[in-house]
């Protein structure tokens, strides 16, 4: 004899499973433009002047992202006389505008001074595969003030992808609160010094990993994302650099989740190794790359105010933005709850 399930019992079948296969929908519709908007606000203000490393800006900046870490839940990992931080302090040598990076025991150059630095780490502990981690990064340094006294706020670079990182923490912590949390880990980074040559990431890199880079399952880089180029008539464009360099899969995972969640034109102009512009080389996801960490650049492009005073806030597009942080989170979200870590085929 054969049993049938009650319409109503089917009905609640295929709805309890339509709602745990989109369940990330509701977390990324909570990434608001309101909320991109008040972080942004802050970051890109004068008060900042400019977010230059090693300055008062900069430093007012870190503890900004840091508080805004504590208030979502992220746990602080970093180990600093003998308690857990969100700052992972680094040295450098400047000179004037000139910066490099000072390893531990290095031996200042003539004519530089010392100075400190941070990037800014909050931890996300998964649940199944807790010990593989997913990095998202943006730089939240810029470029201070100009000879002639002007901010230059960067609002795009990087204020964009700073708010950004703080928005898709706090829908994963969310997220997690409410039972849905990550199977893997996740390590919200945003690190200075990229506007001086790439250091802070450097420093996790290549000197000190809170995590061991083998655990690193992949780096999602945010830099600049706001704004449109001259290049595009539409704002419904997307550069993504990097995401077939190692990982294949990342990228088939990329397109995919774009077409289901995104709908942007993705653009691979920047991604050709024979573009002059050399961006794969010119933000942190860099680091990460050349060790072998699969990774993917968001980008939107170089606008007329790249580097000057007019990176300011009144010129993000702003709905264009909270659709791109929302696709970079439903992307985070697929890499960190698969069955399987991505498989590395271009190293």
């Amino acid at each position: 004899m054969k049993h049938f399930l009650p319409l109503w019992a089917l009905y609640f079948s295929v709805a309890s499973y339509a709602a745990a296969q989109d369940i990330s929908v509701k977390y990324a519709e909570g990434i608001s433009t309101e909320s991109l908007r008040a972080d942004l606000s802050y970051l890109a203000s004068d008060e900042l002047e400019g977010r230059e490393t090693s300055k008062a800006g900069q430093y007012t900046a870190a503890r900004f992202i840091a508080g805004k870490f504590k208030e979502i839940g992220l746990q602080p990992i970093v180990d600093l006389d003998g308690h857990k931080s969100y700052f992972q302090w680094f040295e450098v040598a400047a000179k004037g505008k000139r910066m490099k990076l000072l390893k531990p025991g290095e031996e200042l150059p003539d004519g530089f001074e010392r100075r400190a630095s941070m990037n800014v780490l909050g931890y996300l502990e998964g649940s199944s595969k807790k010990d593989e981690v997913v990095v998202i990064t943006a730089h939240y340094d810029h470029i201070g003030i100009s000879a002639d006294g002007q901010i230059n706020n960067g609002a795009d670079d990087d204020g964009s992808g700073t708010s950004a990182v703080i928005e898709i923490a706090r829908a994963f912590a969310k997220a997690k609160a409410e039972g849905h949390g990550p199977a893997r880990s996740i390590l919200f980074m945003t690190v200075a010094g990229e506007e001086k040559g790439l250091l802070g990431s450097s420093y996790y890199t290549d000197v000190k990993p809170v995590l061991p880079l083998d655990k690193l399952v992949c780096d999602l880089n945010i830099d600049m994302i706001g704004r449109k180029d001259k290049h595009h008539d539409t704002d419904n464009y997307l550069y993504l650099i990097g995401a077939d360099k190692i990982s294949t899969e990342l990228d088939e995972i990329s397109k995919s989740t774009n077409e289901k969640y995104g709908h942007f034109a993705l653009d691979y102009t920047y991604n050709d190794e024979k573009d002059p512009n050399r961006f794969y080389y010119r933000s942190d996801h860099y680091n990460f790359a050349k060790n072998g960490i699969p990774v993917i650049f968001y980008f939107t492009g170089v606008h007329e105010d790249y580097h000057k005073p007019g990176d300011d806030i009144d010129k993000i597009l702003f709905p264009k933005y909270t659709r791109i942080v929302r696709l970079i989170f439903h992307t985070a979200w697929e890499v960190a709850n698969r069955d399987k870590r991505l498989e590395k085929d271009k190293l």
